[in-house]
């Protein structure tokens, strides 16, 4: 369903723009302690976006530490809490893109990371500035985790941000529908919040 105002308020998207896809990977789409349960509804509109300009599209993927001894600070707790989900238990191919994604690499590039953040330690913002990207599509899981940071990050770096809202999942609706509301209401200057079609239509 298009929203209220499914506008991109700032104009066209141009050569400038690229698709930045958040952990759409095997580990949160099938039968997992961090399982999704709706990846797989958004999947067709992720695959929309991606398969307009692969070339322009960067997966991102969430990989855990090797044990849970591994982790440092808080994140040893938070590992404690799920062991099944560190590579001694993981099967490798958990931490892949799921496949209709993994498909698109390359040309698509993949960005690992090992915390919420795509921007920490990762070269990101570098590699887009000499690129000449300044405009970010968003897709991808979880909207109130690691969506969340690629998000507030890329705002604090300046970033046109425009968010894909029916290609964005969480594993709760509350806090999903909270996070879109956080985005429309506190950030309007900065985030744009439309659907796939109205990207596509406007992304040429």
């Amino acid at each position: 369903m298009k929203e209220k105002a499914d506008v991109l308020r700032f104009g066209e998207l141009t050569a400038a723009c690229a698709h930045l896809c958040i952990d759409m990977q095997r580990m949160f789409a099938e039968e997992t302690e961090w399982r999704t349960p709706w990846m797989n509804a958004i999947l067709p509109n992720v695959l929309t976006l991606v398969s307009a300009h692969p070339d322009r599209t960067i997966f991102t993927r969430f990989i855990p530490p090797k044990r849970v001894q591994d982790a440092a600070g808080a994140w040893k707790r938070y590992y404690e809490r799920w062991p099944s989900m560190t590579l001694e238990h993981l099967h490798p191919d958990m931490v892949r893109l799921v496949p209709e994604l993994a498909r698109f690499t390359p040309p698509a590039e993949v960005l690992d990371k090992h915390v919420y953040s795509p921007w920490y330690g990762s070269g990101l913002h570098l590699a887009l500035t000499r690129r000449g990207v300044d405009t970010l599509i968003l897709s991808g899981a979880e909207t109130d985790v690691c969506v969340l940071a690629a998000v507030l990050g890329a705002v604090d770096r300046g970033y046109r941000v425009i968010l894909a809202t029916d290609a964005l999942c969480s594993s709760t609706d509350e806090t999903h529908d909270a996070l879109l509301t956080l985005y429309r209401n506190r950030y309007g200057q900065q985030i744009e919040t439309v659907s796939t079609a109205t990207i596509a239509a406007n992304w040429g």
